[in-house]
Formats: structure tokens, C-alpha cells, sequence
């Protein structure tokens, strides 16, 4: 088998097997298999200069896919907003009050996307809110969200 493989991949098979994943990859919109593509064309161009064997260029891109993975996972995977170890909220979630909110006591608001794996959720909030409000996460303490209207920037 990987006889018959070093004799029929060519260099192009690489490049259009890089170009199917990036273009998986812009379907699904994750950005993680981005780096897998570029790997397999980056593979086809070194095949292109320097003939290589089937093996070679199989463990040259699983080792530029796995380099690729590791600088996703280390400079553009999105930051977590805090270390108390709760889920990885983003102060930008908006949400809608469905129950008004008083000063210092709980409302109820539903938000746009899970928060802490919940799209509704009681709410505080320093001011009084009134129902059908849009409002967005000022802090989160635990199981208690803090929020605050929101205005357009």
C-alpha cells in the first residue's frame, strides 16, 4: 500500500488537499482545521522543490499540523475573561430582562447566548431595570450575575 502511495501522490494532491480543509474549515468556522490546510499545502510546496516519499511528507505535515495546533492553542485560542475557574463568560453577552430588576435585589433576564451553561438566569443590578431591557454582564460572582443596560458604543 504505501508503495502504490509514493508512486501515485503527487505534490498537487497535497496543495488540493490542503485547499479542501481550509475550505471545511471556513464551513464550519472554527479556525482549528485552518491549520491542518495550510500544513498539507506547505507540504505540497516542499514536494514540488524536493521529490520526498509518501512517509516523509505524511510525517512532515502530521508534525507542521501538530505545530500549527499547538500555536492555536497558545496565541489565538480566545483568553479566558477570569481565573475563578467559572466558564468562560464574556462581558459582552447581552441579554434581555424578562422580570424587573431592583436595586440590590434579583430580576430575571434571558440572554442572548449560554451564560455558565444557562441562557436564563436572576440577575442584580445597582439600578432599577425595567422588563423588555437589553442589558449586558457588568460581573459575575459565582452564581450571581450583576448586570447593567446596554447602550450601543
Amino acid at each position: 500500500m504505501i508503495e502504490f502511495l509514493n508512486e501515485t501522490v503527487l505534490w498537487w494532491h497535497w496543495i488540493v488537499f490542503g485547499i479542501a480543509l481550509l475550505i471545511l474549515d471556513m464551513s464550519m468556522g472554527t479556525f482549528f482545521i485552518l491549520g491542518l490546510g495550510v500544513a498539507a499545502i506547505i507540504v505540497g510546496v516542499i514536494d514540488t522543490f524536493i521529490d520526498t516519499s509518501f512517509t516523509v511528507e505524511l510525517s512532515i505535515w502530521m508534525i507542521l499540523s501538530i505545530l500549527t495546533i499547538a500555536a492555536w492553542f497558545k496565541w489565538f485560542r480566545e483568553k479566558p475573561v477570569t481565573d475563578s475557574g467559572q466558564s468562560n463568560y464574556r462581558l459582552d453577552t447581552l441579554g434581555t430582562v424578562i422580570e424587573d430588576i431592583q436595586p440590590h435585589s434579583r430580576g430575571k433576564v434571558t440572554f442572548d447566548t449560554p451564560v455558565l451553561g444557562n441562557t436564563s438566569w436572576h440577575a442584580t443590578s445597582k439600578i432599577d431595570i425595567d422588563k423588555n431591557t437589553r442589558v449586558k454582564i457588568v460581573q459575575i460572582s459565582g452564581q450571581l450575575i450583576e448586570v447593567e443596560p446596554y447602550t450601543k458604543p
